[in-house]
């Protein structure tokens, strides 16, 4: 069973889920470990541990279902804490991809310099692996980030180099459309224009990521394109909720103020009226110095801002809502709204929007719980903004 870990700041679990359809679409059994799902072949089901890399004996556990059920390949995404606490021991890698280098998780590591470190944990061990009869150690990097000379640097049996700007597998030619984008995918020998459904440029790069490890697995361009035009998105991640409404509703895990302005990049050229952001902020000792730089770019790209809950753990929530606020020009009641609980505030985001408008609900996408004092609360942004959405006495759709 060939191992492929997938490693980088964001766009790991997209580029796990796309690389899975296109090995599927080859005709491989495929098990996947990401922070939204476990497969092991023909099975699917959410991972609810809130861990993007789970203990080792869990991990060590569904290899071993991988194998019983004959999968071929397995895809792990792979965290820096998952590399410092050595969930992977025992594990012989065979590919390791990067996808990109942003400033999270600071608070655990320390400093962005011992995070990309951690990262460059997974590429060391990867050449110090054994290695398997005619199996390469492979790299695959994305060559537009300014890390990739880093993660370049450790040795390997082949090295690919994929992007946008730079590399020897780029996509080139990238239009959004209403429903998708669309790009061009060239290698060395070959290219292939892909009507891909899944929107913005961060998913272009998540494809790309997904099409150069299926290439450096001898999969052609034919198959690669057809799988990435016909796949289907992660939960939670850009994910559209469609009850009839005539506005946009979209559910995304973003939750650094890199991600928090990637996704807001994506929707705001396609939204012919207002752009409505709920979103807040994770407590429980989390980077704390990004609450302020989140409502910043908040408050420069959003015509409506409700801050609200996220996972609070043991802080004092209404506290982290006003560290986010604390980046943020504007006033209490002009265009800003603070409501500490994530229900009433989908629920007043709803409440605003008029035809042509897009709500962006960011921070924990597919996840079905939040932690607070309390403990485990179960709550869905997804289910919720359906609920919602079906209860016209409540919300009047499209105003």
């Amino acid at each position: 069973m060939r191992v492929i870990a997938v490693t980088g700041t964001k766009g790991k679990t997209t580029t796990c889920s796309l690389l899975a359809q296109i090995l599927e679409k080859a005709g491989h059994k495929v098990g996947v470990m990401s922070t939204v799902f476990f497969q092991v072949g023909d099975r699917k089901w959410a991972n609810l541990t809130k861990q993007t890399t789970v203990g080792r004996f869990e991990l060590q556990r569904l290899l071993r279902e991988m194998v019983e059920e004959g999968c071929q390949y397995v895809i792990i995404e792979t965290s820096s804490h998952a590399m410092l606490q050595s969930r992977l021991w025992g594990v012989n890698v065979d590919t390791a991809v990067f996808t990109n280098l942003q400033k999270d998780h600071i608070e655990y590591h320390g400093s962005f310099d011992s995070y990309k470190q951690a990262k460059g944990m997974l590429f060391d061990k990867l050449n110090r692996s054994q290695r398997k009869s005619n199996v390469p150690k492979v790299f695959v990097v994305n060559n537009d980030d300014v890390a990739s000379d880093y993660f370049l640097k450790f040795p390997a049996d082949q090295k690919y180099t994929f992007g946008l700007r730079k590399g020897i597998y780029v996509s080139r030619d990238v239009k959004s459309l209403p429903n998708g984008s669309e790009f061009k995918y060239f290698i060395p020998n070959g290219e292939a224009e892909i009507r891909f459904p899944l929107p913005g440029v961060v998913n272009v790069y998540n494809a790309t990521a997904a099409a150069t490890v299926a290439v450096s697995e001898h999969i052609g361009l034919p198959t690669i394109k057809k799988a990435l035009e016909e796949c289907s998105a992660v939960p939670g991640r850009m994910e559209p909720i469609d009850c009839g409404q005539l506005f946009s509703v979209i559910v995304d895990y973003a939750h650094t103020q890199d991600s928090l302005k990637a996704l807001i990049d994506v929707f705001k050229p396609l939204t012919k009226g207002k752009l409505i952001l709920v979103f807040g902020a994770t407590g429980g000792g989390r980077d704390k110095a990004k609450r302020p730089l989140m409502g910043e770019v908040a408050d420069q790209r959003c015509d409506e801002i409700i801050i609200t809950d996220d996972d609070p753990y043991d802080e004092d929530n209404i506290a982290i809502i006003e560290q986010i606020a604390g980046g943020i020009k504007r006033v209490e009641g002009e265009k800003l709204w603070k409501v500490p609980s994530r229900r009433e505030a989908i629920r007043l985001a709803l409440s605003m929007a008029q035809e042509n408008d897009t709500i962006l609900i960011a921070g924990k996408g597919a996840e079905e719980f939040q932690m607070t004092r309390e403990g485990k609360i179960p709550h869905d942004d997804r289910q919720v903004a359906r609920e919602f959405l079906s209860k016209e006495s409540d919300v009047e759709i499209g105003g």
